[in-house]
């Protein structure tokens, strides 16, 4: 069984691109910084993973995801090779995501969200005209 899953924060904003054709598919790449379990008297260290998505799943992550935003994934563990300029075998490992979640807070930046209603004065109600 080849099943990945995992936790953690965008690196850099998705780069999406299309194919060229009659049928345009998208394909989405970004990296995921995972943080290992934390271990006594040891600095947090992160593992950052490259992945790559497909079609509706690739348009959506760059649509709702971007720097900074925090994401759960799961899919598949590929290894690719390819031959560098230099004629030197290469590989690379990516996670393939079949599906992925929102975690955390909705973006909270101050350009998108609207002013806080201002809260109501009430220091003129008197006890008369409180329900209890």
């Amino acid at each position: 069984m080849n099943k990945v899953i995992l936790l953690g924060n965008l690196t850099r904003d998705v780069e999406v691109k299309f194919t060229a054709g009659d049928n345009p598919l998208a394909i989405g790449r970004f990296t995921i910084a995972v943080t290992r379990p934390y271990q006594k008297n040891k600095t947090k260290e992160s593992d950052f993973i490259n992945c790559v998505a497909f079609g509706k799943t690739a348009e959506n992550i760059g649509k709702y995801f971007s720097k900074g935003s925090k994401i759960a994934v799961s899919g598949r563990l590929q290894i690719s090779s390819y031959t560098d300029s230099n004629g030197q075998k290469r590989y690379s490992a990516d996670v393939v995501v079949e599906d992925f979640d929102f975690c955390g807070s909705a973006n909270t930046s101050s350009s998108n969200s609207p002013a806080p209603a201002n809260k109501a004065d009430i220091s003129d109600i008197g006890s008369e005209d409180l329900p209890f």
